[in-house]
This record gives C-alpha cells, structure tokens and sequence, in this order.
C-alpha cells in the first residue's frame, strides 16, 4: 500500500483530509477510488486508513487501524554533511532517510567549494525536504527527517551540546595501522539515544576544525581502511549503526 504523511489531525470521528500534492497523488497518480486502503501517518503515528471520498484537491479517509511504529531506528541519528559539490546531499539526504536518518545538518565547511546563497535557502532546504519525505514514503518510516539550514563550525559547536555521543569522521583515522573500529566504538553507546556525526566535504575537514571537534568531546570514527567519498561515508555509517542496533 501506499505511505502518506499528513500534519493534519484525526477529527474524533477518526477521519482526516489529505490536500495539496497527496491528494493529487492519490486521486490522478494512482487511481485510486473509495474503498481503497493506504497507510497514513499523522503525528508520527500510523495507520491503515481506508478513502471515502475525494478529488485531486481533498482525500476523505477513515482509520481502519492503528498500527505499531517499529521501523524506525532505535538511536535518533543526525547526520551533518560538509556542503558538497553537485547534487550529492540531495543522494545523502533520500539514502539516508531510507536508513533510518533523524535528522540532516548542510555544514559551511572550511573546504566545502560550494557556498550557498542565503537567500536561497528556504527554496533548497524546501528541495530537501522534499525528498526526505519522499524517502521516508517509499521506505515505510513514520517519522520524516527533519532538514535544518547549513550551520557555521560554531554554530554545530553549540548544537552539538544537546546529543549524548559525538563523533566526527576523520580520514587521517584511516590511514593508521592501529585505528579503532567503528564498530568497536558503538558498543559503549548501548545506554545512549541521539548520536551526532560530522563528515567533510569532498576535501575532508581542515585540522583545525577536527581539533574544535575534539575539544568539544567529539571523538573521531574511521570507517575502515578505505578512504570514501563525501557522499558515501554518511551511508556507510548509518548502516554499521543499523547493524549494530537493528
């Protein structure tokens, strides 16, 4: 069946109304009828929800269940990723959401090539959005990651504060003989829920911005002996986290 998220709320007579592109979705996209069953979440909690009526312009559903949210990651993992050349965080951002990202932080990098124009970004942190909702549709979460605008290293400083584990990917990590395993890492975590990690852009972090990191109880992850690619570090991450937990 098909995921819906909605903002709105289940009326006591447990209905609700879809609008905007949903409804269209359902209505013109899949041609669907009343009758027909779909899976809505509202309030981070789902249902199967059966459609009464409705046009392009407003879905009529009534909740035939009420089902129990158990795939979503049992740790609450941000992700801030340098801002990367191209299309690559809008990659990061719909594979991370398929597994199981809490939420993304773009991060002003010292190295990052890209800068964004400030004026525009409600239209890609929009974009973004966008896609992580996608992503979380197609995937079955209940929750939608949640896509924050691009945040100074001072500002991530000072976010970071509110998350029980900090890591930080450092590539120099990689190229030592007696690295620690990532996986050896996320056994002193079983006790913990929100986990922050940092990954560069495309020419890593500068040393003075892992030394910031360290300074503010970071602690630095390899993730194995081969050097990844901005877009790929992230995924490899969440799902050694999936792993370990899941």
């Amino acid at each position: 069946m098909q995921r819906y998220f909605t903002n709105e709320p289940i009326s006591e007579n447990n209905t609700v109304t879809i609008t905007g592109d949903d409804a269209h979705h359902m209505i013109q996209v899949m041609r669907m009828s009343p009758g027909d069953l779909v899976f809505v979440v509202a309030n981070n909690q789902t249902y199967t929800m059966e459609i009464l009526d409705g046009s392009s312009k407003a879905v009529h559903l009534k909740v035939k269940e009420v089902l129990l949210n158990t795939n979503e990651m049992p740790k609450q993992v941000s992700i801030v990723c340098g801002l990367p050349k191209g299309d690559k965080l809008e990659l990061i951002t719909q594979k991370a959401t398929e597994l199981g990202m809490y939420e993304l932080y773009p991060f002003e990098a010292k190295r990052s090539i890209v800068k964004w124009d400030k004026s525009k970004n409600e239209k890609k942190v929009a974009r973004l959005q966008k896609i992580a909702k996608e992503a979380a549709e197609q995937s079955h979460r209940s929750t939608i990651p949640q896509i924050h605008n691009p945040v100074s290293i001072k500002e991530l400083v000072e976010l970071s504060k509110a998350y029980d584990v900090k890591y930080v990917a450092d590539e120099e990590d990689a190229k030592t003989d007696e690295r620690q395993k990532f996986a050896e890492q996320l056994k002193n975590v079983y006790d913990k829920q929100s986990i922050l990690i940092v990954f560069g852009p495309e020419g890593g972090l500068d040393r003075a911005e892992i030394k910031l990191l360290l300074d503010n109880d970071f602690q630095t992850i390899a993730l194995g002996p081969r050097i990844l690619r901005t877009e790929t570090a992230p995924l490899y991450a969440l799902s050694a986290i999936s792993y370990e937990f899941e």
